[in-house]
């Protein structure tokens, strides 16, 4: 029995769960999700609780078990606080601005880049190198922030780009001189 699969899921005051067939739809105070849980996993809503179980022993069902139980656990906490990425910006000359919803990046290129937030993010500032992406869709938060660090990813010799906030970055040695 998968250790994550079985724990149960606690579903919190104001969100509700729904289960249309093999589609599992949770609503909360920051929005709505809804995903298509696996064809050899079932999920049970009873009273405050979620349980997700497998249909049999074959190593698909067990390998999708803790990932489906995992995913909906996400979906609760998306709808009830939401998930975050934090960016930092490190480069002379190199800052955001929010311009609307859209993020306009002036990262060294000729032009400015406009990034343009999915149905269902959005983006704040930190000052003018601090970018944080918030959305309640765990999985597309983050790759809307990896978008982002891929415009301008971390040199390994100054160290200028974009990156998480806390991401270390290997740096390199640069030329020696003559001698």
């Amino acid at each position: 029995m998968s250790r994550i699969g079985k724990k149960p899921i606690e579903i919190p005051a104001g969100v509700k769960v729904t289960l249309d067939g093999n589609v599992c739809c949770v609503e909360g105070p920051k929005g709505k999700l809804e995903h298509a849980v696996h064809a050899n996993t079932e999920v049970a809503v009873e009273a405050n609780t979620i349980t997700v179980s497998r249909k049999d022993e074959s190593k698909l069902s067990r390998s999708v078990h803790g990932l489906t139980r995992t995913l909906v656990a996400n979906m609760v906490d998306g709808v009830t606080k939401g998930f975050e990425k934090k960016l930092e910006i490190h480069g002379v000359g190199y800052r955001a601005a929010i311009k609307g919803k859209d993020l306009d990046l002036s990262l060294g290129f000729s032009h400015p880049v406009v990034v343009t937030p999915p149905e269902g993010i959005e983006f704040a500032m930190e000052g003018n190198t601090g970018i944080v992406v918030r959305g309640v869709d765990k999985q597309l938060v983050g790759q809307t922030a990896a978008n982002i660090r891929k415009i301008r990813q971390p040199e390994p010799y100054k160290g200028k780009g974009i990156r998480y906030s806390g991401e270390k970055i290997i740096r390199k040695a640069g030329k020696t001189g003559k001698r």
